[in-house]
This record gives C-alpha cells, structure tokens and sequence, in this order.
C-alpha cells in the first residue's frame, strides 16, 4: 500500500474519530435536557420548531439561571411561609378567588426572597423550568385560573384545581432543588466525559500516526514524537 493511501485512511479515521466525539456529545447533551426538562423540553421543541433551536433556547434559560444567586430559605423563612400558605388554604373556603390572588402572590414573594427575577410571568416560568421542571406547568394553569377568574369565566372547581396547583409550585419552591441540580450536573458531565475521551484519544492516535507516515515519506525530516499531553486529559 502507497503512503497516500495510508495518509488517506489515517486522515479518513481522524475525520470520522472527529465526527463520532460531536455526535456523542449531541446525543449526551440531548439526553440531559431531556431528563432535565421533562414535559418543558416538549414544549419548547413544539414552540420553537426544531430541536437545535429548542436545545439552544433551553442552554441559555440554564446558563441565564445559573448566573444568579438563588438563595436556600433558612429554617424560619421557610416555616414562616408554611404558616403563611396554611392561612391561604383556609382562606379559600370562604372566598376562592381571594385566595387564588394570595396563593399567586406568596409563590412569587418565596421567588423573590430565594433569588428569582419577577419583572414578568414567561420570564419567571422560563427561569422556573431550569431547577423546578416537575411544577412548572402547574404554574401555567394556576396562572390562566386566575386570569379566568378575572374575568368572571372560572369555576369553583377551576379554582379548586389553581390552588393544588399553586400548592405543588409552593412545596417545590421551598426545596432546594438547585443545589441538587448542580450536583447531578456534576456527575453527568462527569460520566460523557468518560464516554467522549476513549473516542477522543482514538482520534488522537490517529492525527499521530498521520503525521508520522507523513514526515516518514518526506527526506530528511525528523519523525513527529507522539502528542503524550493527550494521554493525561483531566
């Protein structure tokens, strides 16, 4: 076999070492998002229209989140808001709508105590969604309940169901699912690199060994040692 050929083929299997690394890393990323998001990642892939615009959309709510200092509630700001909630339960026998109105405003006041931007409703769902998938459809409904309700269209049952959804949102936000998030973050990212460096360095011997057959057929050329820095990847 001709040294081209072998250039092709070492080049060829560089190409394709290359090639496998970004498929994984696409399909690692996608399967993350997935268990991630849940529902939210099926609902911002039918907004968006394709997968590459709803991943990229769904990053940048992780990356814009992750800059902010969201903030575990100590002991008694989380059981003083238990009390609170527990006077908005009974509120609710008696007047429905009132309590509606309450339950709204006391999930965004533990929003903004633990760190949350509030300026708007899709803004504080989207930052939501990052750490608090399971709920936040649950913030939706409650939310169109409550406009419903405004204007006079909801039922008693309707707003039944705006406060167990309420409830579920307030449970949620009293736990400190980011901390948790960033840990398993931590172990994902963890487990595609060991995925991604078998594929990587396969890739690594290849471009090597190009080089070598490379300056082997060029006279008076030095062989290229071998790259041994790849070979100790963090």
């Amino acid at each position: 076999m001709s040294v081209a050929a072998i250039v092709g083929i070492l080049v060829a299997l560089v190409v394709v070492g290359g090639i496998a690394v970004y498929f994984v890393s696409q399909r690692r990323r996608t399967e993350a998002l997935q268990a991630r998001y849940g529902a939210e990642y099926s609902r911002t892939l039918h907004e968006a229209g394709s997968q590459r615009a709803a991943e990229a959309e769904l990053v940048k709510r992780q990356e814009r989140v992750e800059r902010l200092e969201i903030r575990p509630l100590v002991a008694e700001q989380r059981d003083r808001f238990i009390e609170r909630w527990r006077s908005v339960q009974t509120l609710f026998v008696d007047d429905p709508g009132g309590a509606i109105s309450r339950a709204d405003s006391l999930v965004e006041e533990v929003m903004k105590i633990r760190g949350y931007p509030v300026a708007d409703f899709d803004s504080r769902a989207a930052d939501l969604s990052v750490y608090h998938a399971a709920v936040v459809d649950n913030y939706r409904g409650a939310r169109e309940i409550a406009e419903r309700h405004r204007r006079n269209t909801a039922t008693t049952e309707d707003l039944r169901k705006a406060m167990v959804y309420y409830r579920a949102l307030f449970q949620d936000l009293l736990e400190d699912r980011e901390s948790a998030a960033e840990r398993a973050d931590d172990r994902t990212a963890a487990r595609e690199r060991s995925v991604e460096r078998p594929i990587e360095r396969a890739a690594d011997r290849a471009a090597d060994a190009t080089r070598r057959v490379a300056d082997e057929a060029t006279p008076g050329t030095q062989p290229t040692p071998p790259r041994t820095d790849r070979n100790i990847r963090p």
